[in-house]
């Protein structure tokens, strides 16, 4: 019989549930969880958001990833693109590299002190081993890619151009609106626990609203709403 994650908790999974999704997926901050819970009777503390979503967050964007994983090894052969982000943690400079695939879905984050070579083929590594090689990868100019895609032999799968990467660049504008709403991170393990399971939760919401008929939107909203709500039998 599986280990029941939510025993040591009187409060119900479904508001713990709740409570990271909105923490998580919107620009909230924890009190901004707090307040509209209690307007509708559930009478939490922001520091039990805070526990939540640290215990509680990447258990949901593992569940999530589970889920997609086998789905997003089909349709993210075609093609990547990588870009990184500074992020300041201490008034210290740290690079947060990510990938996304032709339709704007994150394959992963992975945060380093260096953005060398080094870095660049911890990261490419890390994202082939879990979705496999893609038949073309778009970078900006920065040296390291090449030199990290010569190692693993995939330099000619390389396309280098600023404009080709806006793909990327956006893929980064929820993130940093996330990151906003928290002040930024206090050290580099939060700030990868964070990345990657506030990505799962993007992945997840993600519907595209913008080019999506309203009831093509609607009927991809209920379908994701509901799967979410099953991640806690999954």
């Amino acid at each position: 019989m599986p280990r029941n994650s939510f025993r040591y908790f009187k409060t119900s999974h479904e508001i713990i549930q709740l409570a990271v999704m909105m923490y998580v997926r919107f620009p909230l901050s924890l009190r901004n969880v707090e307040d509209p819970l209690h307007e509708r009777g559930i009478d939490i503390c922001h520091e039990s958001v805070r526990l939540w979503v640290d215990r509680f967050g990447p258990m949901f964007a593992g569940k999530i990833r589970f889920r997609r994983t086998s789905y997003m090894r089909q349709i993210t052969q075609w093609q990547w693109h990588l870009d990184e982000v500074f992020v300041k943690i201490n008034g210290e400079t740290h690079y947060l590299w990510r990938a996304v695939d032709h339709e704007g879905e994150v394959l992963e984050s992975y945060v380093t002190k260096t953005r060398d070579k080094s870095a660049a083929l911890r990261f490419l590594k890390e994202a082939m081993k879990r979705y496999g090689s893609p038949r073309t990868i778009t970078t900006d100019r920065l040296r390291s890619y090449s030199a990290a895609m010569k190692d693993i032999g995939n330099i000619a799968r390389q396309k280098v151009d600023r404009h080709l990467n806006n793909r990327a660049e956006n893929s980064h504008l929820p993130f940093r609106r996330r990151e906003r709403a928290m002040s930024r991170f206090r050290r580099m393990s939060n700030l990868q626990k964070f990345a990657s399971t506030h990505a799962s939760f993007y992945n997840h919401f993600n519907l595209d609203r913008h080019i999506n008929h309203r009831q093509s939107f609607k009927t991809k909203r209920d379908a994701a709403i509901l799967e979410w709500r099953q991640l806690l039998t999954g």
